[in-house]
């Protein structure tokens, strides 16, 4: 039984330092640089291979959009605002409801805005990387919560409003 425990955490061991390993050496250290600063655009530029041109003018155009989506996002929570202060105060359906119609109007517009954006960003890049970043991003698109402009830190910690 001794031995058969001692085979058993040699083989546990061995498995995590070769997945350890693995890790280690599949994964280039600027992603992780990227990774541990929580620089989204630094992990931009080396995932999706950019070359300075490409990278200044995706700089660029997020720098442009950005007051467009923090405008987007204000607007959704404020008319998220009165839809619950009219809920609150016992307003009647319907203008409950013309609310909740607003709210959806804007979501519209802000996620169409967005995707609108994407994908200008991933026609800087190369063919192959552009579908590989939408395949990623867009899918986001659909289930943003619109409580504040998405930002651009990895770290995923809870903002203040």
């Amino acid at each position: 039984m001794r031995y058969l425990l001692a085979t058993l955490g040699l083989i546990v061991a061995a498995a995590l330092g070769t997945g350890l390993l693995c890790y280690h050496f599949s994964c280039e250290p600027a992603l992780h640089a990227a990774a541990r600063k929580g620089d989204a655009m630094e992990w931009l530029q080396t995932d999706f291979h950019l070359d300075d041109r490409q990278f200044a003018a995706i700089r660029r155009l997020h720098d442009d959009y950005c007051g467009t989506c923090e405008e987007h996002c204000r607007r959704i929570q404020e008319a998220t605002r009165l839809r619950k202060s009219l809920a609150d105060a016992g307003a009647k359906p319907e203008a409950i409801a013309a609310a909740s119609g607003q709210i959806e109007e804007l979501r519209a517009t802000c996620e169409t805005a967005l995707t609108v954006h994407l994908k200008q960003v991933a026609a800087l890049m190369s063919p192959e990387d552009g579908r590989r970043y939408l395949s990623l991003v867009l899918p986001k698109v659909a289930t943003f919560d619109h409580r504040a402009a998405p930002d651009l830190h990895l770290d995923h910690s809870p903002r203040n409003p």
